[in-house]
């Protein structure tokens, strides 16, 4: 006994402290795009700092890149399109998603089987190979890649949702809300949504790590706005100097691990902290 709780003290601990790296890299981009201006002030694009493909050094933490812009403020405002294009997506998926498996598993007989059969229409579109042929038809630009990735990212987190609002409206509070006269839509808004939002935002933060490789990949090749700084552009930009500047790859890299892996940790967290709320 003593064994197993020691062994679950540590992996306490060790969940605590993921969690804790998690938030502060995600706090941490957020706050590099919300103040990517002030950080970074002028264009990324058009501002020369100094000579070109210059290493790091203290004037230039992350070096140049061939057109002598500094890379450091590239890195910043790519951080600025990849939280932009992460939040919009986010908005447009998670509503779509919990007001969808909320109604299906709320409601269910034939109304849960036609809303569970369209979300697998959707669930089986590769999101990324989709993307290309939309990119490869009307263009590059970040407004159609957020509709895209919005509008076709809902379904995992709405069969989440599903199963937990079946659980949920068998609830006592639920049944007790029925009993005093609640109508079907007073009980889903006040008893059932807020109580599959924990659920959510957990599946919302692992997913929101995927929107971020897929900006990547496209902006990697050459499909992404080519009006806004990506991390992914300033990496494809990089090939062709790997040779005789590797910061020029490697920083835009960096970034992109770093900012999934702290979304991939904040979950993790908050996995383990509704596991440990409901008891398992």
């Amino acid at each position: 006994m003593i064994t197993i709780r020691a062994k679950r003290s540590r992996s306490g601990r060790s969940r605590s402290v993921a969690g804790t790296v998690g938030i502060t890299l995600v706090v941490l981009i957020g706050s590099t795009a919300l103040f990517a201006n002030q950080i970074a002030p002028g264009d990324p694009f058009n501002t020369e700092a100094g000579p070109a493909l210059s290493p790091p050094t203290a004037s230039h933490w992350f070096g140049t890149d061939n057109l002598g812009r500094d890379m450091a403020t590239g890195i910043v405002h790519g951080a600025r399109t990849t939280m932009t294009v992460v939040v919009c997506v986010v908005i447009i998926s998670a509503i779509i998603g919990v007001s969808v498996g909320a109604v299906a598993g709320f409601k269910g007989g034939l109304v849960d089987d036609f809303l569970m059969r369209v979300g697998e229409l959707f669930q089986v579109v590769p999101r990324f190979f989709l993307a290309l042929l939309v990119i490869s038809f009307f263009g590059p630009g970040l407004n159609k890649l957020i509709l895209l990735l919005g509008l076709t990212s809902w379904p995992f987190l709405a069969r989440i949702v599903r199963a937990d609002a079946i659980s949920i409206k068998e609830k006592d509070f639920a049944a007790a809300a029925r009993a005093a006269g609640a109508s079907s839509i007073r009980i889903l808004v006040r008893q059932i949504v807020p109580n599959l939002l924990p659920a959510a935002v957990v599946v919302i933060t692992l997913f929101a790590s995927r929107v971020i490789m897929i900006e990547a990949g496209l902006a990697f090749l050459g499909l992404g706005d080519q009006n806004r700084m990506s991390w992914g552009g300033m990496a494809n930009n990089a090939q062709q100097f790997l040779q005789v500047a590797w910061w020029m790859a490697l920083f835009p890299g960096l970034a992109i691990v770093l900012a999934v892996l702290g979304l991939n940790l904040l979950g993790d967290a908050l996995t383990a902290a509704l596991d440990n709320r409901h008891g398992r």
